[in-house]
């Protein structure tokens, strides 16, 4: 190797010799437009738009960039760990003297790469607990506003805005329109998310898309989207693809529905089977309320009669009637002692009567008194020339004792006459 070290000889600046390599690189044909296979690794989206990345293999590394303009031909979002193969050219930053590949576009290296990189980033989302049930809400019963992200065209929508408007057309619809494809759609998912929740007056949103390849629908799997979906502070219904079709996005959010479809009947009430509860429940309602009356009035009435009977005038109207009645009682037991009393009186004042001397007078006998009035009732108490008076029923009169005679049965003694 011959080095000259002449001091004549012209030395090259730094920016020549990049530029020279930059040149030599650019006018060779096979780095002019390559495909590399490799593993993604330091995957960096900048603000721009721009990807930043390594693509690796088991032995060697090189840098690469994606410019913006570019990025609209991906079918999926590319990630670390996930194996691709890109299309680009090899060229030299003169600036730092790198030289890196130029990506046009990128393809998933089969879908193994691509499920491999779904069931590490589900893994890692599952340990932090983003997937855990008990962080899971539920959904409102009857929602009065329902936010709806996906693309503005297509079947999702229209199956959404039908079933609902069928379901349960009270409901304001307030869509966000949103990509669901390609390498910006997780941003536009997540700003549609955030702009949801801001405004306030959503009860429940339902984000999705139809079915698709697992290309069409990795942008459901991003790891910002899924944070997103987990964070937000309005339940979330995801409804990506079909009913087999399962997203990272299915299991962050509080309820994940096989299809839009299902997602709109999932997130509203029947109105008419609604109609139909509600007047079964107002019958029964009524039936309950009429027999609560029934049964309430019989109790009513059982107090009342109650407290009607402890009532004073009540007391005091039992009180007259148990007054009235021993009264009663009292005039009969009076009457029945009058007429014992009565009858008594008669018996004895006809034995009276029978025992009157007036009685014996009329009959012809008279009585004899002597001077100091005293009844003479044998002959033993008079004495010849003795003033009697004698008593007789019409009257009396004054007599004087000639003679005194007592018969013979009489105990010696004599009647007077």
């Amino acid at each position: 190797m011959n080095l000259n070290t002449n001091a004549n000889t012209e030395a090259l600046s730094v920016t020549d010799v990049n530029r020279y390599i930059k040149m030599l690189i650019a006018s060779d044909d096979v780095l002019s437009a390559v495909a590399i296979r490799g593993e993604i690794s330091n995957f960096k989206r900048h603000t721009s738009g721009h990807l930043y990345f390594t693509l690796k293999d088991s032995g060697a590394e090189i840098s690469a960039v994606m410019f913006r303009g570019d990025t609209g031909r991906l079918t999926f979002n590319p990630s670390d760990g996930m194996k691709v193969v890109v299309y680009g050219n090899i060229d030299v930053y003169e600036k730092t003297g790198k030289y890196q590949v130029y990506v046009r576009n990128m393809i998933a290296d089969g879908v193994g790469a691509m499920a491999e990189a779904y069931e590490r980033l589900k893994r890692k989302l599952e340990a932090e607990g983003l997937f855990a049930e008990e962080r899971k809400r539920p959904l409102p019963r009857f929602p009065q506003c329902i936010g709806v992200i996906t693309a503005s065209t297509g079947a999702a929508i229209r199956d959404i805005l039908n079933i609902t408007g069928r379901r349960y057309p009270q409901a304001k619809i307030l869509i966000y329109p949103s990509l669901v494809q390609g390498v910006d759609a997780p941003a536009s998912l997540c700003m549609g998310l955030e702009m949801l929740n801001a405004y306030g007056e959503c009860d429940v949103i339902i984000i999705g898309r139809g079915g698709g390849s697992i290309e069409d629908l990795w942008a459901f799997n991003d790891e910002r989207l899924v944070r997103t979906v987990a964070a937000s502070a309005v339940p979330v219904i995801s409804a990506v693809g079909h009913e087999t079709d399962f997203t990272l996005c299915d299991f962050a959010s509080d309820r994940r529905a096989p299809t839009p479809s299902a997602a709109a009947e999932i997130a509203t009430p029947d109105a008419a089977a609604l109609l139909s509860y509600t007047q079964s429940a107002r019958e029964r309602l009524d039936k309950d309320i009429d027999t609560v009356i029934k049964v309430r009035g019989q109790k009513l009435g059982q107090t009342e009669n109650a407290l009607s009977a402890r009532s004073p005038e009540a007391r005091l109207s039992y009180m007259r009637k148990e007054l009235e009645h021993k009264k009663e009682r009292m005039d009969t037991s009076v009457d029945r002692l009058r007429d014992r009393r009565t009858s008594e009186y008669r018996a004895l004042v006809e034995k009276l009567d029978a025992l009157n001397p007036l009685r014996v007078l009329q009959r012809g006998y008279s009585a004899v008194k002597d001077g100091d009035g005293r009844v003479i009732g044998s002959v033993g108490e008079l004495s010849e020339g003795q003033r009697v008076t004698v008593i007789m029923s019409d009257g009396r009169a004054e007599a004087e004792i000639i003679s005194v005679e007592e018969n013979e049965d009489s105990g010696g003694r004599t009647d007077a006459c």
